[in-house]
């Protein structure tokens, strides 16, 4: 090969070389799921929406937030296997939207773009009745197709006041 072949050859591979790690830079920047810290804010926004949706009685919002096979124990023991089932454990608070839902984050561990693991303090209370709860919540979600999901939930009973 003769030398102002080689060099432009060289060249080349240099030019796409370095297109392809431009690429790669701005597909990281453009999709936040490549980066731990990326995958971290998309936690934390699908983990707000997850319990504020919760609490506004937004059912849609709060199903879509759940893998299909999700898996809810209700601090009353009650354990629910399907987001249908979950769907149908929560039917009440979804129609009846007499409940007061609030929540205090005491925990959170987040392995990069795979799964977390959240731990709240909650509180769920309907005035009308006089009841409360106050339960330790632990939430595990999974990262899947660009989506963080919840996948399991459970609640260890603190306080009851029926």
């Amino acid at each position: 090969m003769d030398k102002p072949r080689v060099t432009s050859a060289l060249c080349v591979a240099a030019l796409a070389v370095g297109g392809l790690a431009a690429g790669s830079a701005a597909d990281a920047s453009e999709s936040p799921a490549r980066t731990a810290a990326g995958c971290a804010r998309m936690f934390d926004e699908a983990q707000r929406t997850d319990m504020e949706s919760f609490r506004d009685f937004d059912s849609q919002t709060w199903r879509d937030g759940h893998a299909a096979d999700a898996i809810s124990i209700f601090p009353t023991g009650r354990m629910f296997v399907g987001i249908d089932e979950i769907m149908a454990g929560a039917a009440r608070h979804f129609r009846e939207k007499d409940a007061v839902w609030s929540w205090t984050e005491l925990s959170r561990q987040v392995d990069g773009c795979r799964s977390a693991v959240i731990v709240y303090d909650a509180t769920y209370d309907i005035p009308r009745f006089e009841y409360h709860q106050r339960a330790l919540t632990v939430v595990t979600y999974r990262f899947e197709h660009g989506h963080w999901l919840s996948v399991m939930d459970q609640g260890t009973l603190l306080e009851l006041t029926p």
